[in-house]
């Protein structure tokens, strides 16, 4: 089945290697031996195949490479679950669930579902140090497509270090309430796609992070979520960012729409940031800019240096805010945010008749053609 679908010649189904799949038995061994038979595979294409009607639960693993052959699939067709009972959350040296590290030409796509069962994770996250429930590392040219990423302790899906990924038709879900549960988090890479996916989780439905370019983003429906984000930058050290584009997203019911988030002492710079093309419901903070970022706003410390904001464009916005303040660019003092731009931009309140505004501080550049003006930039 697996071969037919893949065209692949080649095809490593987890059962064969002893796993039970009955979501009781630990079936990580079994994973492991499939795992290491397909990635020493010689064949064109080799398919670790995780067959549907099943449920595997995994301790935490890794998939090593480099592989033998230049692609190497998983087929994922059944579920994968974590452990259930917390008892593994001691070990300190994990910082993810599963771990795909140093596998080019790797591909993951298949109609199963990944669950990261991380309900015992979220009543004290900070206690916890809730870990990601997968890592891509260093996995050029890696495809995910197709499958549903359910309530993961932390992070459900992180890409880093990696150049040319391509992420499409995936749902990411975990309730609202669920703390640190982004969906899609991209670090230290380049050439990076995410495309036409479903996320409604507990935090960024994407967050962009330090180190990453070349970063394309589009037909994504975020419902809820705290938004697209790029950062926070700047904590402690020099971060970059640099040529993000965001275009037809529609995010509902979000605590925050697009926003870029730096903190204070930071150095390094984001630029070359665009968001066409979104469309708000009943969103809080819409449009933010924000130099100040300090969420647990215990301490924050106030520095002159910062991480520079510059050639933002927001155009083709339209939408409603449950909030009265609808764009708020809230640029650092000392540095400022430069050549921010905005064009055909309209956002009002979720309560007929409300009225909405825009702030700015130390913000430059041109508001065309937006509603609320924004009064800091020219017309």
């Amino acid at each position: 089945m697996a071969s037919s679908v893949l065209g692949a010649t080649t095809s490593f189904n987890v059962m064969s290697y002893g796993a039970i799949g009955n979501g009781r038995a630990d079936d990580t061994q079994a994973f492991v031996k499939a795992w290491k038979a397909a990635c020493e595979a010689k064949s064109t294409t080799p398919i670790l195949y995780i067959p549907q009607k099943k449920t595997f639960m995994l301790k935490p693993l890794t998939f090593s490479g480099p592989c033998k052959s230049s692609r190497i699939y998983i087929l994922v067709s059944g579920m994968i679950i974590a452990p259930k009972k917390p008892e593994w959350r001691g070990n300190k040296q994990l910082n993810a669930w599963l771990i795909f590290a140093n596998i080019n030409g790797l591909i993951v796509s298949g109609k199963g579902t990944i669950n990261g069962q991380g309900s015992s994770w979220w009543p004290q996250p900070c206690l916890n140090n809730p870990i990601s429930a997968i890592i891509f590392r260093r996995c050029h040219g890696i495809r995910l497509s197709g499958l549903t990423h359910i309530n993961s302790p932390g992070v459900h899906i992180l890409i880093t270090a990696t150049n040319g990924a391509l992420v499409s038709n995936l749902r990411v879900i975990a309730p609202y309430t669920s703390p640190n549960t982004d969906g899609i988090d991209v670090s230290s890479s380049t050439s990076v796609q995410i495309r036409n996916s479903f996320i409604g989780t507990g935090d960024d439905c994407i967050a962009i992070s330090a180190g990453s370019s070349n970063v394309n983003i589009s037909g994504i429906t975020c419902a809820p979520g705290h938004g697209i984000s790029i950062g926070a930058l700047g904590h402690g050290g020099y971060d970059v960012v640099e040529n993000v584009r965001v275009t037809n997203c529609t995010l509902k019911n979000t605590l925050t729409g697009v926003r870029l988030k730096t903190w204070q002492g930071g150095k390094g710079y984001a630029r070359k940031i665009s968001f066409e093309g979104i469309k708000f419901v009943d969103v809080d903070n819409p449009i933010q800019i924000d130099q100040y970022y300090c969420p647990t706003r215990v301490n924050c410390q106030n520095f002159t240096s910062t991480v520079a904001i510059s050639d933002v464009t927001y155009s083709g916005i339209t939408g409603t805010s449950v909030a009265e303040n609808v764009i708020n660019l809230s640029c650092s003092q000392s540095v400022g945010c430069s050549n921010i731009k905005l064009d055909r931009v309209y956002i009002t309140s979720s309560t007929p008749g409300k009225k909405v505004y825009a702030n700015c501080v130390n913000a430059h550049g041109k508001s065309t053609h937006t509603k609320p003006a924004v009064k800091c930039l020219l017309p």
